[in-house]
């Protein structure tokens, strides 16, 4: 669905991205792990097509998108939820959801604005309300279903769970999950580590720009990598010889 091979990205003189790779296959979700700092946001935005690779190639669905401007990436098929929400203040709920329809080149339909804005009921009944108003659990909502009003296949979430109180949290986990079924595929980068071993299908650990594990939660949870890269420590430490069964690359 998403590939993403041996990028290269630069900020200015900074070397960000050394030849990372990511694959993301239908109905999948992906996690995207690592400290502060590990590039992790710069794969998004690179996807998206707000910063450029100087190498590497990147397609979605069997085609290339490098090179292409973000709204023309978006109407292929994908939708990005910034960690910074990037709410429209000043708008109503439903002002934000239509608007975001609209740019993507979406009819705004009632039905699907309904559809987008089932997942949280904590939204159903604020549509008239200034996003400026909400608090910042139902922002992050409205920033996810505002996504969603495009209808994406595949959304890439960063750090959709961070500041929230445990009740939003979990109200973002469902979501994911609902999204499941209903066919999105997910790239999700998260800090909240059982947040994303609740979801993941497949774990990618960055380190300074170049991916250091791939693998599945039982692979990731046996590496011993967890204190080094994530600054945690998760699960049984791995017993001899079990690192060489993991997929640390």
């Amino acid at each position: 669905m998403l590939s993403l091979k041996a990028a290269h990205v630069h900020l200015g003189s900074a070397h960000i991205l050394h030849g990372v790779d990511i694959e993301v296959r239908p109905g999948e979700i992906v996690c995207l792990l690592g400290r502060n700092g590990a590039g992790k946001s710069t794969t998004l935005r690179t996807i998206m097509g707000l910063l450029k690779p100087s190498q590497g190639a990147l397609s979605f669905e069997g085609q290339g998108i490098a090179g292409l401007a973000p709204h023309r990436i978006s109407a292929r098929g994908n939708a990005f939820v910034p960690e910074d929400r990037r709410v429209f203040a000043s708008l109503t709920v439903e002002e934000n959801i239509r608007v975001a329809a609209e740019m993507a080149g979406r009819a705004a339909a009632p039905a699907r604005l309904r559809e987008a804005i089932s997942l949280f009921p904590d939204l159903q009944g604020k549509l008239r309300q200034k996003a400026a108003t909400l608090s910042g659990g139902q922002q992050q909502m409205l920033a996810i279903v505002r996504a969603l009003a495009a209808q994406p296949r595949l959304l890439l979430l960063d750090e959709p769970s961070e500041g929230l109180a445990p009740g939003m949290v979990r109200a973002i986990h469902d979501a994911v999950v609902e999204m499941r079924t209903r066919g999105i595929s997910l790239l999700l980068v998260e800090q909240n580590l059982p947040f994303a071993l609740a979801l993941g299908d497949v774990f990618l650990v960055l380190s300074r720009g170049t991916v250091v594990f791939r693998g599945i939660k039982q692979e990731l949870l046996q590496s011993g990598l967890m204190g080094q890269y994530l600054g945690v420590e998760y699960g049984p430490r791995p017993t001899q010889g079990a690192a060489s069964n993991s997929a640390i690359i």
